[in-house]
């Protein structure tokens, strides 16, 4: 199916291992860490298409991580996994900083691989339009290098039409 990579930031090993399990089975490349400092270089060494992470990691909030990631990383699709009931506020706050899924723990694999594949079709789509928009500015800068070319030639004939009829 997919070679897509997949980074599990967790620290407990029986959920990076349940999610590598289960990603794996799908043909996903999985990266399982437990440390931010450790998914940050997986980042900066590997190209990243989700990321399935903790609320909290070492007692740190991931959401100004998430938010910085989403700089470097627009298309990135992360989901999100807490064991907490958040409120509303704190909710709008995770949604804000760039987390395409939230859910509560316990979360069926199910749940997971159709959250996951459906973020990963969008990020395609956000690729795809990148790419597409890319192209379609080169061929502006293409068409009005040539618009000036022309117009720069017309108006060389003029001139040296011009200057012989003097």
């Amino acid at each position: 199916m997919s070679k897509e990579t997949i980074l599990i930031l967790d620290k407990d090993l029986h959920t990076q291992w349940t999610l590598r399990t289960i990603l794996e089975s799908e043909r996903y490349i999985v990266l399982a860490v437990d440390t931010i400092d450790r998914a940050l270089t997986n980042f900066q060494e590997f190209e990243v298409s989700g990321l399935i992470t903790e609320d909290r990691i070492d007692h740190t909030n991931i959401t100004e991580i998430i938010r910085e990631l989403k700089k470097d990383f627009p298309e990135l699709y992360v989901m999100m996994l807490t064991a907490e009931n958040l409120e509303e506020k704190e909710y709008k706050k995770i949604i804000n900083a760039g987390i395409d899924d939230l859910f509560l723990k316990p979360i069926s694999t199910e749940k997971i691989l159709i959250h996951l594949k459906k973020g990963l079709r969008h990020r395609k789509l956000l690729l795809q339009k990148k790419r597409l928009e890319q192209r379609l500015s080169e061929l502006k800068t293409d068409r009005n290098v040539r618009e000036v070319a022309l117009s720069r030639g017309s108006l060389s004939q003029k001139n040296h039409s011009l200057s012989g009829r003097k």
